[in-house]
């Protein structure tokens, strides 16, 4: 299954492989880390900024689960790339964390691109709860692969 999606992304030039040392890795995780971080500081303040931040800590680490596994993506369509791939690899069990990291995906965007976008503190709360999860889950991934690693949320 993950290898057809593989191989198609690669044909569309939506992927690349990628070889890459799990220092690469670790920094994009950290990084995800310091926007979980600085998004639970800012959430009952500035709902917009913490959704945002959020989704940007997903973005990380699923392009650290991407590099963990050799793959880069290529395109203009990075971001949705990073999303499909990131279900692939993790499988059924995260269908729905996945699923609402593909609606933070197109949210951003609007929020991003569109002027008038509405977004609730409650959206913004479960964006970032969804996304500890998510990031605490691609961290186990790497711990897998590499025992050393030091990063805990």
């Amino acid at each position: 299954m993950i290898e057809v999606l593989i191989n198609k992304l690669i044909k569309e030039g939506k992927l690349a492989e990628q070889k890459a040392g799990i220092v690469q890795v670790e920094a994009l995780l950290k990084e995800s880390i310091i926007d979980l971080e600085e998004a639970k500081k800012i959430l009952r303040i500035a709902d917009r900024a913490t959704y945002i931040m959020a989704y940007i800590a997903m973005l990380k680490a699923g392009r650290a689960l991407l590099l963990l596994k050799g793959y880069r993506p290529t395109d203009g369509a990075q971001h949705k790339t990073v999303v499909e791939m990131t279900g692939a690899i993790l499988g059924e069990k995260y269908t729905d964390l996945v699923s609402h990291f593909e609606t933070m995906r197109r949210k951003r965007n609007e929020l991003t691109y569109d002027a008038g976008t509405l977004l609730s503190g409650s959206e913004s709360k479960q964006a970032l709860d969804d996304a500890t999860l998510l990031v605490g889950n691609i961290l186990k991934e790497a711990k897998a692969r590499n025992p050393q690693l030091e990063l805990n949320l």
